[in-house]
């Protein structure tokens, strides 16, 4: 194996997603996962449970998660990248526990994780550490030697994923009118989160947004690029919950449709930029909520497909696995990164993407698994 394609020191890569029901009987349970200790009653868990229940009951997140565990070791095994590619969730099956579990067994003592999730914030990050932190202290409990984990880097200006969106969204113009096509807006949608918890997002703050805004300025760039047309973009918001007295990110992704549409904006394609798959999120409040707003306001709409098991997300995995394999072994890779902001940090340091009530966090500065 050439160097290039050396994982040492790692004996396995961990797919660490959110998880998602795959049947209407698994809705509740995961719903009572998903918000456990927050004392919501069941009644109001059904309520919420309908969004499922239109699809079936079922996510579509676990069935990309298998998808893009299989391109990860495809793209590997054709690059000669020798490293076991395991999948966890926090929400439902394959539970995280039972997945470190099994990298245990089969011997791996350094374990590298790829979340779900591009982006630095809380429910994108920190969560993430304290859930490996959670599950490794469970391993130690049944006495097995947990394992040390680490985090790849956010991979929100990485060109693996920026290229597959910026494809996307020239596929998704393609399907407007051709009469409104050039004069179609680009709204980018993430999730929107606790403006508290934007603001102290990464390790100096403002991250989750600064983040966002990067991507966007590169792929509408390219999207101009391709098409020879400068089109005006925003970055909104969507999937709010929790309480109204609380100040989350805005505007929602429906108020900017009806700001477009007053603003005489002939035509719109929706981004799912701060997603990697299509999981109910997207289904629901974009492909439903927002394309009905859409419709009832008359402005021509389209979304763009999210990256998924793209071959370019997955060699761009694979990339990130051999920088990060090189610099723990004392190297210095090159770091591939698009717009202004460079390459992201390796390691957490300590007080980054603060919880309201701390808690131990593995993969960072202050894991107590180092």
């Amino acid at each position: 194996m050439s160097d290039a394609l050396d994982a040492r020191p790692y004996d396995a890569l961990l797919l660490l997603s959110f998880g998602g029901p795959e049947g209407p009987e698994d809705v509740v349970p995961f719903l009572e996962n998903v918000t456990r200790g927050r004392g919501i009653p069941r009644e109001r868990l059904e309520e919420v449970g309908r969004h499922y229940y239109r699809f079936g009951g079922v996510s579509p997140i676990n069935a990309q998660n298998r998808a893009l565990a299989e391109a990860l070791r495809k793209d590997f095994a054709a690059h000669g990248l020798r490293l076991p590619v395991h999948w966890g969730n926090r929400n439902w099956e394959p539970y995280l526990t039972d997945a470190l579990r099994d990298v245990v067994r089969d011997g791996a003592r350094r374990v590298l994780v790829l979340t779900t999730s591009a982006y630095a914030s809380y429910s994108g990050c920190r969560q993430y550490r304290e859930n490996l932190a959670e599950s490794l202290a469970a391993l130690e409990a049944e006495g097995l030697a947990p394992p040390r984990v680490d985090k790849l880097r956010h991979y929100f200006n990485h060109p693996g994923f920026l290229d597959p969106v910026t494809d996307g969204v020239l596929a998704a113009l393609g399907r407007l009118p051709e009469a409104v096509r050039d004069g179609a807006h680009l709204a980018f949608c993430t999730h929107s989160i606790p403006t508290a918890s934007a603001e102290t997002s990464g390790p100096d703050g403002g991250a989750y947004v600064a983040q966002h805004l990067d991507a966007a300025r590169v792929i509408a760039a390219a999207v101009r690029e391709a098409t020879g047309v400068d089109r005006p973009w925003r970055l909104v918001y969507q999937s709010r919950s929790g309480s109204p007295q609380v100040p989350w990110l805005e505007p929602d992704v429906c108020d900017h449709l009806e700001d477009l549409h007053g603003s005489g904006a002939p035509a719109v394609v929706m981004i799912p930029v701060g997603f990697v798959s299509d999981h109910m999120e997207v289904l629901y409040d974009l492909d439903t909520e927002a394309m009905a707003k859409a419709e009832e306001l008359g402005l021509p709409a389209a979304r763009s497909a999210t990256v998924g098991d793209d071959p370019r997300f997955a060699a761009a995995v694979r990339e990130l696995v051999r920088e990060r394999a090189a610099t723990e072994r004392g190297e210095r890779p090159r770091r591939c990164a698009l717009g202004t902001l460079g390459p992201s940090h390796d390691v957490c340091p300590a007080g980054c993407c603060p919880a309201r009530t701390p808690k131990p966090a593995a993969a960072g500065a202050d894991s107590p698994y180092a």
